[in-house]
């Protein structure tokens, strides 16, 4: 029977990941996409990630050790290099053969998530983490359950979510606005975010399509 964990942790990073710092500047959510270490230098790693684009950055300067590679409307890939082995949280993770499947960052916190093999892997690793970074947070562990069908299992871009979805759908859980008996209504989350009734209304059901499209259609 598979014991493996999934674990989703996050990390104060701005002062040591270049993709964490892009988002606590740009005050916007990113994520790494690709990296690789060079041919001509084994000591040097190219990262891509995607954030922002320049043109929506009216107020930020962006790092100069960032290259604007590819736009998407309103969003870039940005590259950069960085040497190999030195402060790199992914790096940390890897070391104990446990691939970082997934890097998200948010308002300089670096989101990773990895799976290893048995607890004890999961205990040394988070031990390393505490050891070497601030503000270590255990987000989410789920083991691994032989019951579970593949095409049970559910990707769900959380980055396809506008800002105001996700504090409108954070707010709105935290209050029992889900629960059953209510915890809150409508109007009282509306009030919490200080908006209108209406328009929470209209946020919660763009974000709710967009989670419910990404289960059904998977």
């Amino acid at each position: 029977m598979a014991t493996g964990i999934r674990a989703e942790v996050r990390i104060d990073a701005a002062s040591v990941c270049p993709v964490a710092q892009f988002s606590a500047e740009a005050e916007m959510a990113s994520h790494s996409v690709s990296k690789s270490v060079s041919p001509a230098d084994e000591r040097t790693v190219t990262e891509e990630f995607i954030g922002a684009s320049a043109e929506e950055l009216t107020d930020v300067d962006v790092d100069e050790g960032l290259t604007e590679v590819f736009r998407y409307g309103s969003s870039s890939a940005y590259r950069f290099e960085r040497e190999l082995g030195v402060g790199c949280p992914c790096e940390c993770i890897e070391a104990f053969d446990c691939p970082v499947t997934d890097v998200r960052a948010r308002d300089g916190g670096l989101y990773l998530t990895f799976h290893a093999p048995e607890m004890a892997t999961l205990q040394t690793i988070i031990g390393e983490l505490r050891d070497r970074y601030s503000g270590l947070d255990v987000q989410r562990l789920l083991r691994s359950r032989e019951e579970y069908a593949a095409d049970s299992l559910v990707f769900v871009d959380r980055s396809a979510l506008t800002d105001r979805q996700r504090e409108v759908l954070e707010t709105a859980h935290r209050m029992g606005y889900f629960d059953h008996p209510k915890g809150a209504n409508a109007g009282e989350v509306a009030t919490a975010l200080d908006i209108t009734t209406s328009t929470f209304t209209e946020h919660l059901s763009a974000a709710q399509r967009k989670l419910l499209g990404a289960v059904i259609d998977s």
